[in-house]
């Protein structure tokens, strides 16, 4: 979309952070499905996709005026460097804003981030396991994906050939960046265990390492090829986002091995796609997937137990399809981006209403 005018922009979504993160990804996919639900919200900040819809930091001047219907703008932020800046503008420089902070995690906060939350005039937790660790109230928005995105493949062995992999194998998928937090090591050591008496399986992790975890990465590789296992366990490299809905389609079984997690979206990506899946107890994947019935949940950092669930759904081809259309008809019931987009709206709109 571009940049967008500042006198009719109702909210600003900011993201004062240059490198891509999940906070990024979940402002780029939701500001556009709350913009179609007939709020006016753009973004503000470094790093973000030039077809969302933007604000220029020389915009703020005009924030001393309201927007066009609204009493006031509202400042939504996700980080406490948005809190400040959003406390700057609406105390300091008197400017006609109020401020929203969405919360992602799950661990005390610091003495300042308490201060600065609160201050915030609404705020908004992730999941149920976010909202305990705030001390003012909340109200809980899951994140949504755009499931006009991510559906079930109609032939997986040839959607896995078209990208490149073995159309005669089953997939086991794992994606995200490489780093131990993510827990890649736990799922490239279940593989190296379970994969020697599944001829038919092979996993792929797609995604990338970062400067500070290519040695990680590199010694999983190393690890794989020891096992014999070089051609079995594929490290695809990563892929735009826009691409990512055909490898979660062409898994027969999604693992998401996460020592922590803020919220963490891969889980609902797969089983938009229909796949079942193996999730630890990370983030808000409790909230997510539900045991036997989408998949399984472990305790993080639980090896037996993730090979022991991820044997499972790869040695029972009908309980995994069955799992895999539960996970859709899940994700579509309550995991659409429009529900998250409707959920915040409603957030702003009752800050409109208080005045």
């Amino acid at each position: 979309m571009g940049f967008v005018p500042a006198d009719s922009t109702q909210v600003v979504a900011t993201n004062f952070k240059r490198r891509l993160s999940g906070v990024t990804a979940t402002i780029e996919r939701v500001v556009p499905a709350q913009r179609a639900l007939g709020v006016g919200v753009a973004t503000l900040g470094p790093g973000l996709s030039e077809a969302a819809p933007r604000l220029r930091f020389r915009d703020l001047l005009k924030f001393w005026r309201a927007p066009g219907g609204r009493p006031f703008r509202i400042w939504h932020a996700r980080r406490n460097v948005e809190m400040l800046a959003g406390l700057v503008l609406r105390d300091l420089l008197r400017m006609k804003l109020r401020c929203v902070f969405t919360s992602a995690s799950q661990r005390e906060h610091s003495g300042w981030t308490k201060f600065l939350i609160r201050r915030m005039d609404s705020v908004i937790a992730t999941s149920d396991r976010t909202a305990a660790y705030l001390e003012v109230p909340a109200t809980v928005v899951q994140h949504g994906i755009d499931l006009s995105a991510y559906a079930p493949a109609e032939d997986r062995a040839a959607l896995r050939a078209s990208l490149g992999l073995s159309p005669d194998l089953k997939m086991v998928g794992c994606f995200g960046r490489i780093r131990r937090q993510k827990g890649t090591d736990l799922f490239v050591e279940a593989l190296i265990r379970l994969l020697p008496e599944r001829p038919g399986w092979m996993g792929v992790i797609y995604g990338r390492a970062t400067a500070e975890h290519r040695a990680f990465e590199a010694e999983l590789e190393a690890r794989v090829k020891a096992a014999g296992l070089a051609e079995r366990i594929r490290f695809a490299g990563e892929r735009p986002s826009p691409e990512m809905p055909a490898p979660y389609a062409a898994s027969d079984l999604y693992v998401a091995p996460q020592r922590h997690e803020g919220f963490g979206v891969t889980p609902l990506e797969a089983m938009g796609a229909g796949t079942a899946v193996v999730a630890t107890m990370a983030g808000a994947f409790p909230e997510l997937v539900v045991e036997g019935e989408t998949g399984s949940l472990v305790p993080v950092d639980d090896l037996d137990a993730l090979t022991a669930a991820m044997a499972r759904w790869m040695d029972e081809d009908s309980a995994r399809e069955a799992a895999g259309r539960a996970g859709r008809a899940r994700a579509l019931a309550r995991f659409d981006i429009s529900v998250e987009a409707a959920a915040l709206n409603a957030v702003y709109e009752r800050v409109w209403a208080r005045g």
